[in-house]
């Protein structure tokens, strides 16, 4: 009896450890006010994930994370009013986002990182690139533009006018699986918008000062124009540019590019490992 009882103590020790290690491994951090969300996944060197706007860890790197996790200490942030981290009274600006990540970076005693940001986490890395370049060991900014003439003008004249019912609705399912709020959903969206309507170019000399390797992804067919991602390069003091064939995010998997078939987010993770490891010096 007393062998069969242990039997089943170990066996449940083990359903539980199971369950325990598919769960997302979310944490919070009190930073410059409100409470940071992030989460750590696998080990090696730290590679911080910043999601583009609107957006979540999931429905940004939900298809590249466990990839970049096999070899790397993955730390992917939810940034102030995006997904479960909480907002302040404050628009949401880049300077802030970039001083945020830079505080959680410290609080988990992680002295430099490389950084990965996705289109408006692509504008955040930038600064904490600027703001922050004891923290930077390596960049990788994707799909991401530093000033207005970088995108289609149609762009800019779509965000004047921008409604709620434009924002796509995997993005809405995302935060209200979190959430369950719609009120925050709004909000995250109005301040989301603000700060596009009225977003202010960064000079040359600004990102000049960029000292840390980077490397700057863009889609063929992505929101930046490959004349930019190319002006971006040179202006980078330590750069490489890659042009991969996809849209806005799709080499990357990204939610609103969904193509299960598609090897390109593989290939995308592959020029990102080497990246990191090789020395282009």
């Amino acid at each position: 009896m007393r062998t069969t009882q242990l039997l089943i103590v170990i066996l449940l020790m083990m359903i539980t450890a199971n369950q325990t290690e598919g769960q997302a491994p979310g944490r919070y951090a009190s930073v410059n006010g409100i409470k940071l969300y992030y989460e750590i996944h696998g080990s090696g060197t730290p590679l911080v994930l910043i999601h583009g706007g609107g957006s979540t860890i999931t429905t940004t790197f939900g298809t590249i994370l466990p990839m970049l996790a096999k070899n790397h200490q993955v730390i992917a942030v939810e940034l102030q009013a995006h997904g479960h981290s909480s907002d302040r009274e404050a628009p949401v600006t880049f300077k802030q986002d970039a001083d945020d990540v830079a505080e959680l970076l410290k609080q988990l005693n992680i002295k430099a990182a490389d950084i990965m940001g996705f289109s408006n986490g692509g504008q955040t890395s930038m600064e904490i690139g600027m703001r922050h370049p004891e923290r930077v060991r390596r960049l990788i900014l994707a799909s991401m533009f530093y000033k207005r003439d970088g995108t289609d003008p149609a762009f800019w004249e779509g965000m004047k006018h921008a409604k709620f019912s434009d924002m796509p609705q995997p993005y809405k399912d995302a935060f209200l699986d979190i959430t369950h709020d719609s009120a925050a959903l709004m909000n995250m969206f109005e301040k989301d918008a603000q700060r596009m309507q009225t977003f202010r170019d960064w000079t040359t000399q600004e990102l000049s000062s960029i000292k840390a390797p980077a490397l700057v992804v863009i889609g063929d067919k992505d929101l930046t124009r490959p004349e930019h991602a190319v002006e971006m390069h040179r202006l980078l003091s330590n750069s490489r540019l890659a042009i991969l064939p996809g849209t806005h995010g799709s080499y990357m998997g990204e939610i609103m590019s969904p193509d299960a078939s598609s090897r390109v987010p593989e290939l995308f993770v592959a020029m990102v490992e080497e990246f990191l490891t090789y020395n282009y010096q």
